[in-house]
């Protein structure tokens, strides 16, 4: 079995390895650490997240720095807050027995002053989010022409997050750089530039393909209505009481709001986003750890600075636009050879892309019923069973509440006293799921759900397009399914007019819509959605004399203008 001692390092990074207790190098370490020790070289390691990474370039860095030269020697960039305090967390954990040894981490979202008197302790590594550092570049209070190896961590993130140019400038700074080790999940076209202008014949090292299906991982999907993506997001949860998870989110927005709603019905969890400030993403992350909160949602960028060990799930609210994403998601459950779960939960318009992922992963992706009403309570049932079960009360309190407990409950038989501390425990629940309906989508597609052009259970909305915009029927209709990713089955009763039309959805489905379409513009006019139920002049459209003939309820709002262009699509949920 190979060890970190046959490569060669100071023993003072042996000893801090024996300490933190690394048996045997993961494989991205076992190739990159004796490549980078043994020679002055650029390369490009393509690693994905959880990989072990940090230490296969953290040990080398350490390897080869003078700790006698009060200079900064060596510069990590990462993309975020998170990754950055994270990577210098690690390297001061392996430097802990080098004496004199410092390390800064600068990052924004903190005030700039107490970084400042951090560099002036002269640190030999510097880690640093691209922004902050060419702020302290510019104030002068950072040097980098001693810089000898920079290291490009997360290099595809950065440069998804627009750091490009920032990237550039930090690279000009670094006269003296002998070495620049290039770390990324993905070598797409940008990484490959920023490869190609700044490194010399680097050496590639990659083993992402060799462990991007974690064998500990059971990847599974979930087919619903998009409009009903949140119900099913809770039935996931409450289906796994025991759940230590990340729900990721395309959007910070996202993350927000469906975090917000989860609180607000009494789940313990919370969002992580790049619109928090510092101080709040902190006490987020201490919570998390601490077991304080069940899950947190975030978007993939916040999450990639989250580094624990035991998470049990991953759930995908929404898939990620880029399909190789899923794997830095479920990487995050796993680790250390435990097992985990990964949850997606599409539409079935997105069953293409799962699809996509399976090939991606080398992997069938299973797809699973959204628990019933009736699994979710047994489950729920069979958790707090084992905990009363594993319960063991300390004599005190019998001894301190025995005859309260008597007076109260001496009246109940055993049979009594269970059933109804059992009914208590599950009673929100009970009441949660009485009638819950079948969030499924059948195999072909079709919803399992009352039909839109039913009288009962479906709302008829009025949208602000129209044959004057060379609006039809079909292509009225594939436009909204396009930007909410509904299926087309769902609408029904259309009729389409020369200012506006209207059609029918199902009741459940009709707020979310409403969000969707409001949010988006055709051709660079923004879009009104509105009920049109028992609205003034609804009757007159439904006998079909239309009294909106521009000026009436539903007038004419077409002062935007015509100027041609596609609407972009964005589809999420948020009911309102």
């Amino acid at each position: 079995m190979l060890t970190f001692e046959q490569f060669g390092l100071k023993q003072e990074l042996i000893e801090a390895v024996e300490a933190l207790g690394f048996v045997s190098p993961s494989p991205i370490q076992a190739k990159a650490i004796p490549l980078l020790i043994s020679q002055t070289t650029d390369i490009t390691a393509l690693a994905q997240t959880g990989t072990g990474k940090t230490a296969a370039f953290g040990l080398p860095l350490l390897h080869k720095i003078d700790i006698n030269d009060q200079q900064v020697q060596a510069l990590v960039l990462s993309p975020t807050r998170e990754l950055c305090m994270q990577i210098q967390a690690e390297l001061e954990k392996y430097g802990r027995f080098m004496k004199k040894f410092r390390s800064v981490a600068v990052y924004g979202g903190t005030p700039i002053g107490g970084q400042i008197r951090d560099l002036k302790r002269t640190p030999q590594v510097v880690v640093a989010t691209p922004g902050r550092l060419i702020d302290l570049i510019e104030k002068g209070v950072v040097a980098l022409e001693a810089v000898k190896t920079v290291v490009l961590d997360e290099a595809d993130e950065m440069l998804n997050m627009g750091f490009r140019d920032d990237i550039d400038t930090i690279l000009k700074e670094t006269t003296a750089r002998e070495q620049t080790w290039l770390f990324s999940a993905t070598m797409n076209n940008d990484v490959r530039r920023i490869a190609k202008r700044y490194m010399k014949q680097p050496i590639e090292v990659a083993v992402a393909r060799e462990n991007i299906g974690n064998a500990n991982i059971e990847n599974q999907y979930y087919v619903t209505n998009a409009h009903q993506r949140y119900d099913v997001l809770k039935r996931l949860l409450d289906y796994a009481p025991d759940i230590y998870g990340i729900i990721f989110t395309r959007t910070k927005q996202d993350a927000q709001d469906v975090s917000e709603k989860l609180m607000r019905e009494g789940y313990d969890v919370s969002p992580l986003h790049g619109d928090m400030d510092q101080k709040m993403r902190t006490k987020v992350m201490d919570r998390f750890k601490k077991r304080q909160l069940q899950a947190i949602v975030a978007t993939d960028v916040a999450a990639r600075g989250i580094d624990v060990s035991d998470i049990t799930h991953v759930i995908n609210y929404e898939l990620p636009d880029d399909t190789e994403v899923y794997t830095h998601r479920s990487g995050r459950t796993a680790r250390a050879g435990k097992s985990g779960i990964c949850m997606s939960i599409v539409s079935p318009r997105e069953i293409g892309k799962i699809r996509q992922i399976e090939r991606i992963i080398k992997s069938k992706i299973e797809r699973k019923d959204i628990p019933a009403a009736a699994d979710i309570i047994t489950k729920r049932l069979d958790f707090f069973l084992q905990k009363v079960h594993n319960t063991q009360p300390n004599a005190q309190f019998e001894e301190n509440y025995k005859d309260v407990l008597a007076e109260k409950l001496d009246s109940l038989s055993k049979d009594e006293l269970i059933d109804r501390l059992v009914y208590l425990q599950l009673e929100n629940t009970l009441n949660a799921y009485d009638n819950a309906p079948d969030l499924n989508v059948a195999l072909k597609g079709k919803p399992m759900m009352e039909s839109a052009g039913s009288s009962k259970g479906s709302s008829r909305l009025y949208i602000n397009l129209g044959t004057k915009d060379g609006v039809t029927t079909s292509g009225l209709i594939s436009f909204i399914a396009e930007v909410t990713d509904l299926d087309t089955k769902m609408f029904n009763r259309v009729t389409v007019r020369e200012l506006s039309s209207f059609f029918n959805v199902p009741s459940d489905a009709a707020d979310y819509i409403i969000q969707n379409l409001s949010q988006q513009k055709y051709k660079s006019r923004k879009l009104r959605v509105e009920k049109a139920d028992d609205k003034p002049g609804y009757a007159s459209e439904r006998s079909g004399k239309s009294s909106y003939g521009g000026r009436g309820r539903y007038g004419d709002d077409r002062q935007d203008g015509w100027k041609g262009g596609d609407h972009k699509k964005k589809s999420k949920f948020a009911r309102s």
